[in-house]
């Protein structure tokens, strides 16, 4: 047993907070002129979820409009927001870590965070503890925002604004309804400007039913292979019907095997190419068990080809070796991605629930709620996005149907190529972006960033007019 000197005892309370403080700071660091901070939050026992949040250069501090800040949701669900959305897609620096003109830290500040836990750098020290249910992964990004916001003021200032892609947007809804009832049961403090769901898996059902009549209509399926489709795709809405969850997901894993074959491996992010990373996928059910991969490798290719730099910019490399040594927190045995693909199979039997009701609660809540899709997306469709618009419950729905839609063009130069168009009625806008496929802000990063600045009302784009 140590024996602490007399002289020392009325110190002991002194060096016991500073080691709690010091403990404390183990789980956040940040650079030094204040720009980035990043951390972990313990969101559950054992259970260990990774933030990263950016303060923009462009900020512009204005009290009648407040600086915003943007939530990052990855997809997959395994895909990792630290290092997909960051360096691949609207981050400061791209996958070579060079300087991205289009970064949306223009019009807001940008804070991405590895959900659910197991993705990126987030980890479990326990498989049993990995989410099995939106709801859950809810939960648990419920909690580190509690932790983000509670004790700081200054991002309690800036309205956040929940923006996701792909699977990511039932991560969004699910965590946008959390959010706004920890708020009002006064445990949440924080300003919610909205929720952004871009090419979102919301209803699952609605996006196979739109595969077969799309693909025929872009001459990727012929008439006998829609069919066949539109088959499968009815099948899976039996199964949903009959709460067979785990059923429609493998019969979801057949459908996508069979548009592959038959449509020449037609890319599920963009049905006007070829998906390069379907050679090697030939058993049934093998589309099911490499989305994850698929979705990485696809990301993978676009950063690569769009790179001004030779190298090939490879994200496992560079977050588990140069990124990783910069944060320096992050655990010896933790490797990015590692847990990935358990983070999928935990979800598999929520893979195809739908999340239309989680929609409808935040409209009646009066969030603003902004849908945006890619014309050129397979796996999350415009027209099964539609689909699944028209059964919202919403008492505004009707009006919004009926609204006219206004041309969109890149900064604001009407002379210019038509780059998409939007629809708004009351707290509900939807974005048609033209020439994009599933990931809109690597497709058109210019109407993606005039699109944000007009959701979150930055001041930045008011005072670029």
């Amino acid at each position: 047993m140590v024996k602490i000197p007399p002289f020392l005892l009325p110190l002991l309370p002194l060096c016991l907070l500073l080691c709690f403080s010091l403990l404390h700071r183990a789980d956040a660091s940040g650079t030094v002129d204040g720009s980035e901070h990043w951390g972990y939050v313990q969101v559950r026992p054992r259970a260990h979820m990774f933030w990263w949040h950016y303060r923009s250069p462009h900020r512009i501090e204005n009290d009648s409009s407040p600086w915003p800040t943007v939530l990052w949701l990855q997809g997959g669900p395994g895909g990792s927001g630290v290092g997909f959305g960051n360096f691949f897609e609207i981050g400061p620096l791209d996958n070579n870590l060079k300087l991205r003109s289009s970064t949306w830290l223009r019009k807001a500040d940008l804070l991405f965070v590895d959900n659910p836990v197991g993705t990126g750098y987030s980890f479990v020290e326990d498989t049993g503890l990995f989410v099995t249910s939106d709801e859950e992964a809810a939960i648990d990004l419920t909690t580190l925002l509690k932790k983000l916001y509670n004790k700081h003021e200054s991002l309690q200032k800036s309205p956040l604004y929940i923006v996701a892609e792909s699977y990511g947007g039932k991560f969004a809804a699910t965590v946008g309804v959390s959010v706004v009832k920890a708020v009002k049961a006064g445990e949440l403090k924080l300003k919610l400007g909205g929720v952004v769901l871009g090419d979102s898996w919301i209803s699952p059902e609605d996006f196979v039913l739109s595969w077969g009549p799309l693909l025929l209509d872009v001459s990727r399926l012929d008439k006998n292979g829609a069919e066949n489709s539109n088959s499968l795709a009815e099948k899976i809405t039996v199964q949903l019907k009959k709460g067979l969850n785990r059923d429609a997901e493998r019969t979801w894993g057949e459908l996508e095997d069979f548009i592959a074959s038959n449509s020449n491996n037609v890319d599920f992010y963009n049905f006007l190419q070829d998906d390069d990373s379907s050679g090697s996928i030939t058993t049934v059910g093998s589309y099911e068990e490499s989305f994850a991969r698929r979705y990485s490798r696809y990301l993978s290719i676009k950063a690569a080809s769009s790179s001004s730099s030779s190298s090939s910019g490879n994200l496992h490399d560079l977050m588990n070796g140069a990124i990783k040594e910069k944060l320096k927190i992050i655990p010896k045995n933790v490797s990015w991605g590692a847990q990935s693909d358990d983070v999928f199979d935990a979800l598999r039997s929520d893979f195809m629930k739908p999340r239309i009701k989680e929609v409808d609660e935040l409209l009646s809540q009066g969030v603003n709620v902004t849908i945006y899709n890619g014309q050129l997306d397979l796996i999350c469709a415009t027209r099964g996005t539609e689909a699944w618009v028209q059964k919202l419950k919403w008492d505004g729905l009707t009006d919004f149907t009926g609204a006219n839609r206004k041309a969109l063009y890149c900064d604001g130069n009407e002379a210019g190529a038509t780059k998409g168009f939007v629809k708004s009625h009351k707290n509900l806008h939807f974005y048609w972006i033209l020439g994009a496929g599933h990931f809109v802000p690597v497709d058109q990063p210019c109407i993606a960033l005039k699109m944000l600045g007009d959701i979150t009302h930055s001041p930045a784009t008011a005072s670029s007019h």
